[in-house]
């Protein structure tokens, strides 16, 4: 298996159990569950607002859904080049946390509406390491390619 297959199953893998954790245990602190969100428990008070709280972490678990099932197909079926251009189509995709969601994340964590404080920078360095992860695996393959292995 090629490294970028590898790097792939990985986040494939971190994805579903992310999925499931949505589905099964949305207000967990686990995973992306919620929980870490102090609003999700108050959310519960107001029945309209928890409901529309339950439908965005269903759409999201349905949007990662999307992603897996995708790379499942690219991993089956796909040429290395797909797997090249998949793998940087994640980073930018990826690195899009950081446009709108870390900012958010960030404000709420410095006025104390995440548990535990400091999770923002926690989620950082997890989404970093993801892109990381990919961009050394572009780079192993290439050294790999132009020396003929």
């Amino acid at each position: 298996m090629d490294v970028l297959s590898i790097v792939m199953l990985i986040f494939l893998v971190l994805e579903l159990f992310n999925v499931l954790m949505l589905y099964l245990a949305p207000g967990s602190r686990l995973g992306n569950g919620v929980g870490i969100f102090n609003a999700y428990e108050k959310s519960k008070k107001d029945p309209e607002v928890h409901e529309l709280v339950k439908y965005l972490i269903y759409w999201v678990a349905g949007t990662k859904i999307i992603f897996i099932v995708l790379l499942i197909g690219i991993l089956i079926t796909g040429t290395i080049t797909t797997k090249v251009f998949s793998s940087i189509a994640l980073i930018f995709s990826i690195l899009t946390f950081f446009s709108r969601l870390y900012p958010t994340i960030k404000k709420l964590d410095s006025a104390g509406g995440i548990t535990p404080r400091g999770y923002s920078k926690t989620l950082a360095i997890m989404i970093m390491s993801f892109v990381g992860m990919f961009a050394v695996a572009i780079i192993v393959y290439f050294v790999r390619f132009y020396d003929g292995g």
